[in-house]
Order: structure tokens, then sequence, then C-alpha cells
């Protein structure tokens, strides 16, 4: 679903509800309608926190569309953790909250990916139940590959 121009112009967002697993939760920050300027799919942006910490320790995304560029290169969440809280599954947990509200948008399969040399984030993928798909090659003229990420793995997440 979300696969045409038409159908991400009738996108809506949905009540998140709360997103927690035990001293984690992810507060929704913004919401990123379509911009058909940019190619950018309507996006849930969470900011990640711990109880206890006054600020946010990441962040993570869910980009709400099938596009080309996100199916193959961007995926569909996207996410970060401050250093000083990386090793304590962050990640992984945030993407196991994130996966009901994908699956309500009809996210199947959905995507994540990673650059292959970025070992934490390919493990974080397969913790949260991700099967890696294959690596691709980003196009010379995607803005990725002109960043300096020439290749992604792509993990595979069935919601069924």
């Amino acid at each position: 679903m979300y696969e045409t121009l038409d159908q991400l112009q009738r996108f809506e967002f949905a009540d998140t509800g709360e997103l927690r697993d035990r001293d984690l939760t992810l507060f929704l920050a913004q919401r990123s309608p379509l911009n058909t300027f940019t190619g950018y799919v309507p996006t849930y942006h969470f900011d990640i926190r711990l109880d206890g910490v006054p600020s946010a320790v990441g962040h993570i995304s869910l980009r709400v569309g099938n596009t080309d560029e996100i199916v193959l290169y961007l995926g569909h969440i996207g996410y970060g953790v401050e250093p000083v809280y990386r090793g304590r599954r962050l990640a992984m947990r945030s993407c196991q909250l994130l996966l009901p509200l994908a699956s309500r948008h009809s996210l199947n399969p959905m995507w994540i990916t990673c650059n292959p040399d970025n070992w934490a984030s390919r493990r974080t993928c397969e913790l949260a139940g991700g099967i890696l798909a294959g690596i691709v090659d980003v196009p010379p003229e995607n803005s990725l590959h002109q960043n300096g990420e020439t290749r992604k793995c792509r993990y595979r997440f069935d919601l069924a």
C-alpha cells in the first residue's frame, strides 16, 4: 500500500497511542506529511526516551510509503542512538515498538536498511526480527551515494 502518488496523497496519520517497553518510551515529536517537491513520504518522527533521563537518548522514524528509494535504500525505519546510550538494545526495542504501527499502515513487508560495515545496526535489525534479504549497490546519482553510502544491507520484516 502507499505505492502511488494518489495513495500517498490520501494518507492519514494514525493515533500512535503509547509506545512503551519497560523503561523506554517513544515520544511522538513530529509528523511530516507527503512532500511531492522533495519526494519525502509521510513520516512519523519519535524521540527515544528513557525513564529518569531528562533528554532524548535517540530518535527513530517510520516512513510510510513504498517508493523505490525507501524499499531499496532508505528503509521504512531509520534510527540513531546517542553514543553514551549505545549497547543497551534501545534501537532494537524501539524498532519492535513501531512494528504494529507499520502493520496498521499495511507496510508488509517492511524494510530497514543499513551500511554493510555497521555491525551494530545489522545486529539491531536481526534482533528486531529482520532477515537479511541482500546487499545492494546505491546508484551514483542517489544522494546517499553522494554522501559516501555506496552499499546498503536490506532487512525484510514480514508483518502478517
